[in-house]
């Protein structure tokens, strides 16, 4: 018999994002709540404005398998510890468009979302009063009905605005780009300063990171969050449903006993874990009964241009996220060989050698040459970013390894290839970003290689249980206690950042348990 912990009405596996806000508004609710996060115990002294600082908010935990023909960046995308991914996110937060949720019924592709935008408006709209929102609604002529935005937008510099004329010059409309950084003073927390470290973590609380909004509500409320604590099953009772779950802690397996489980963990922790809480009734793993758990996984495609100008861009100043942004939809008149939504950012803050920094541009050059062009380009850089999205392919899958960790659970294991649609758009927006560079000005532009961006899917949710992992309110088709949370449930992408769209699908199912759970 394993040492069992006090039963908790709700216990949630995951301190990031979606973990945090379940946590704060289900204690709200007065559910009692215990949240198990496999990393450490990240407080806002631990945010420090370095690269090498930085990355100790990525992934930290066993490593993940990644194969097949595009490999996806799992480790800078991925989060560690009390925020999760949100505690290091740049803070981009477009909604998705309306056509993004019927892609099936428009245009006969993938599948159609088990909701309707107007079912997620009014949760967009109340997550983005509680953390709050820099933009320009009126601006975005592409965004899909709601409140606006309760902040103007960020301010901007050289960078953005010589890239923007670019835009201008070939008639494609821009608008501030919407992120989750403060512009004014927003519920006690302090505006930006604009220096170019969001990657790091943002310890004066603009950057609207968890641990200055749903994890600290969740702490006043008395939620208890253990760090450290890699929780390995789902345990499952006679009757069909969990039981609680089965963690390690200080190289102790313990469980803790819960009426529910929310499982909060990344795109490839939560079919893991899924996949690994295999017993008598579920042995392909729990959620399984039609083989889809891990499948439909989805990179969005990315494409990065770059530029040197004449005049100096200030290309340290601002956000990671960028000034300004261009969206389109799936389906253009003006390109109908490639369908996919997309979403240009627009004159992102960099640093010499951080993600997207001015050396990792041109990693063909080394020694002096690398030197010479560092010098020139500290002061003369501009750069944007573009995602695109599209739908999944089945074969995509994450699966159990059979190297283990060192608690004995089975690594992930990623196989991924780029769907055929998203190459094509990722092919039109680096042929479409550099035309736009060369329109602002540059004396020289270059694009970088082909990359892949946010993922999405694994646990993908749907009205069938033959198609799909959960329903539209994340709780599983077979296991009516046990819920899942996060970009996993996406049945698609649409190339906008995801981490506010997932907050909002996290609002609705935490008031749906409320009221029936």
């Amino acid at each position: 018999m394993l040492p069992h912990d006090e039963p908790v009405q709700v216990v949630i596996v995951g301190a990031g994002a979606a973990g945090s806000l379940y946590a704060a508004r289900l204690a709200a609710g007065g559910k009692q709540v215990r949240v198990l996060e496999a990393g450490p115990a990240w407080q806002l002294g631990d945010l420090y404005s370095s690269q090498i600082w930085a990355r100790r908010l990525k992934w930290g935990g066993a490593p993940v398998e990644v194969s097949g023909e595009d490999r996806i960046p799992h480790n800078s995308q991925t989060g560690w510890g009390f925020g999760g991914a949100a505690l290091h996110h740049y803070g981009t937060w477009p909604r998705f468009s309306e056509e993004t949720f019927e892609l099936y019924s428009r245009y006969g592709v993938g599948m159609d979302w088990p909701m309707s935008y107007d079912d997620l408006r009014p949760h967009y709209d109340r997550v983005q009063a509680e953390v709050g929102i820099s933009g320009d609604a009126g601006a975005e002529i592409w965004r899909p009905p709601g409140e606006p935005y309760p902040m103007p937008p960020l301010k901007t510099f050289r960078h953005g605005e010589m890239l923007k004329q670019g835009f201008d010059a070939l008639g494609m409309h821009t608008a501030p780009l919407p992120v989750a950084i403060n512009s004014t003073t927003y519920n006690g927390r302090p505006p930006c300063i604009y220096d170019g470290w969001c990657d790091a973590g943002c310890p004066t609380g603009a950057l609207g990171n968890p641990l200055v909004t749903y994890f600290k509500k969740a702490q006043e409320l008395g939620v208890q969050f253990s760090s450290n604590a890699q929780v390995t099953r789902v345990k499952m009772g006679r009757k069909g449903y969990a039981t609680g779950v089965e963690y390690v802690k200080d190289g102790q397996t313990r469980i803790q006993p819960a009426d529910w489980v929310i499982l909060a963990g990344s795109v490839f922790q939560n079919p893991r874990l899924l996949l690994n809480s295999f017993c008598a009734d579920h042995p392909d793993g729990l959620a399984n009964q039609n083989g889809l758990v891990g499948r439909f996984l989805l990179a969005e495609g990315a494409a990065v241009v770059y530029g040197l100008f004449k005049e100096e861009t200030e290309c340290h100043m601002g956000v990671n996220a960028g000034q300004y942004t261009h969206r389109e939809p799936y389906a253009l008149a003006s390109r109908p060989e490639v369908f996919g939504g997309l979403q240009w950012q627009i004159g992102g803050a960099v640093k010499p050698n951080d993600l997207y920094g001015i050396a990792m541009s041109r990693s063909e050059l080394y020694g002096h040459a690398l030197n010479e062009f560092i010098i020139r380009a500290s002061k003369h850089f501009a750069f944007m970013i573009g995602f695109c999205g599209g739908t999944p392919l089945i074969e995509n899958r994450i699966t159990l390894a059979d190297e283990r960790d060192k608690n004995d659970m089975p690594l992930a294991r990623v196989l991924h290839t780029t769907p055929p649609a998203i190459k094509s758009m990722r092919d039109y927006m680096q042929k479409q970003g550099l035309e736009v560079v060369q329109a602002a000005g540059a004396l020289e532009l270059w694009a970088g290689p082909a990359i892949s961006g946010h993922q999405v899917g694994g646990t993908i949710m749907g009205n069938d249980p033959a198609k799909s992992v959960t329903n539209g309110y994340g709780i599983c088709h077979d296991i009516p206690n046990v819920m899942v949370a996060g970009a996993g449930l996406f049945p698609s992408c649409t190339g906008a950042s995801p981490t506010f769209s997932l907050m909002a699908l996290a609002s609705r199912s935490a008031d749906f348990l409320l009221q029936n759970g």
